[in-house]
């Protein structure tokens, strides 16, 4: 579904430098963690560091045009939004259903609750745009976001929390418009960031490569939850995307001339990049956010910037394992922990009573409204498990699920072969708290869920399935 970026090699850049060692202290902003300056977790992937990470042997490979670090048409902005801001609904693009939301695995329109005067799509075909809304700690991201006869329209929406991973996990598996699942905030190198004084960026950088360094097997590790939908049959290379790159410990940084230029490579040092998109031609594309006034290339055409990103692809290199991780704040941390892997998502279909309750994405729960007799609905299609490569189920593995829930609803799950029989595991009726834990029969079993509303009261029904030590 997304095949896109950079078709020129870009310029731009920024700011101040020096060597630092990878054991220094991040500089802490005036904004904690979670803010539209700051976002997402200091446990975040995007916040963390590897310590004595261990390389891979494959190089990115040349292609059409040079490396790149830019904003532009082919990168994003990030709009703030207030509590004072209007809502706005955006539509899908013209002869559609409305826009695809890849978490609820349906079209429809969005209803932006605060949204900023100042939105601008970015001008290519991407359309890139996130919105953060501090009111409700939300990050909105669109995909072919424009404006058309006065009206917002996009292909794709997703949207992922302002203090969490923003990443998507295997409940909600697609948390923004880029094609590794991810919103186009997450990595970008930020206006404020780019005269700040600091030698690097305090986080992880967000990188795209062409078709001849991504991987058709995999097409994406952790922590991405998704890949270009044609990457299996249109990659040739051997990098995923969610593989973090970086420059080995030993790269002189010093021998940059360009400041701008040298911030990026302490950065790849330190933290590396986040492969997270699909570009045409451009061995990697690092990206700036839309009105940085980052400019590798001041005046024209800079060959010693050319020169270095060359040498800096060809010392680029994936990393395979590393001792720890530490956060933020420098605490260890562990980055792939337990996640949810039950998602409410439809397709729901009633069984008895009315009406049909809906899933909300934002809830990540069916939402019931008050009605007369129960509502039961169920989903036979399994996609309440999403199937996230580096989180499937485990055979013999113990699960345990549980039921949360509002106003008395109920939640069921059934695990069962994908021809009906044998069920391997019926939780019964589950109120809200209630666990049930079980074995994995079957790298086959597939899910069966259901959601039962109360009774005279408005009611939400949502769950979480956990590998249980």
């Amino acid at each position: 579904m997304h095949s896109r970026y950079p078709k020129t090699a870009m310029i731009s850049a920024f700011g101040l430098f020096a060597t630092i060692l990878i054991a220094s202290a991040p500089a802490q902003a005036a904004d904690g963690w979670g803010t539209y300056r700051k976002p997402f977790a200091a446990t975040s992937p995007w916040n963390s560091r590897p310590v004595a990470p261990a390389l891979g042997d494959f190089v990115i490979p040349k292609s059409t045009y040079f490396p790149g670090v830019a904003g532009g048409e082919w990168s994003t902005g990030v709009f703030l939004a207030s509590a004072n801001d209007s809502a706005v609904t955006v539509s899908g693009l013209p002869n559609t259903k409305g826009l695809w939301d890849p978490d609820a695995s349906t079209f429809h329109d969005v209803t932006i609750p605060r949204w900023p005067a100042d939105v601008a799509a970015a001008t290519a075909s991407d359309g890139h745009a996130d919105i953060v809304d501090p009111v409700t700690g939300i990050m909105h991201s669109f995909w072919q976001l424009k404006k058309k006869d006065g009206k917002w329209i996009a292909a794709q929406y997703a949207w992922t929390k302002l203090d969490g991973r923003g990443w998507g996990d295997p409940a909600h598996y697609f948390q923004g418009s880029r094609a590794a699942g991810v919103p186009t905030a997450g990595g970008l190198i930020r206006k404020h960031e780019v005269n700040d004084g600091d030698v690097m960026y305090r986080h992880a950088l967000a990188l795209s490569l062409t078709y001849n360094a991504l991987s058709p097997n995999p097409t994406y590790v952790f922590p991405a939850t998704s890949a270009d939908t044609n990457a299996a049959t249109t990659n040739t290379g051997k990098i995923p995307e969610g593989a973090l790159l970086m420059l080995p410990a030993s790269y002189d940084t010093q021998k940059i001339v360009n400041p701008a230029l040298r911030k990026v490579a302490e950065t790849l040092k330190t933290y590396g990049a986040y492969v997270v998109d699909r570009n045409f031609g451009t061995p990697f594309f690092i990206y700036v956010e839309n009105g940085a006034g980052f400019d590798l290339h001041k005046g024209g055409w800079d060959k010693s910037v050319a020169d270095d990103l060359e040498r800096m692809r060809a010392a680029l290199r994936p990393v395979v394992s590393t001792q720890e991780w530490l956060d933020g704040n420098g605490k260890s941390v562990v980055l792939q922990e337990k996640m949810n892997l039950l998602s409410m998502r439809g397709p729901w279909q009633l069984q008895s009573g009315s009406p049909l309750a809906s899933f909300d994405t934002w809830k990540q729960a069916v939402i019931f409204p008050a009605s007369d007799t129960p509502v039961v609905q169920v989903n036979y299609s399994s996609r309440g498990l999403h199937p996230v490569s580096w989180a499937l189920p485990q055979a013999g593995k113990t699960y345990r699920v549980k039921a949360i829930t509002t106003g008395g609803a109920k939640l069921r799950l059934q695990v069962r072969d994908p021809s009906g029989t044998p069920m391997y595991f019926d939780s019964g009726e589950l109120t809200n708290g209630e666990t049930k834990s079980f074995a994995w029969p079957n790298k086959n079993a597939i899910v069966t869920v259901y959601a039962i509303s109360a009774v005279g009261v408005p009611s939400t029904v949502s769950g979480e399935l956990l590998v249980q030590d």
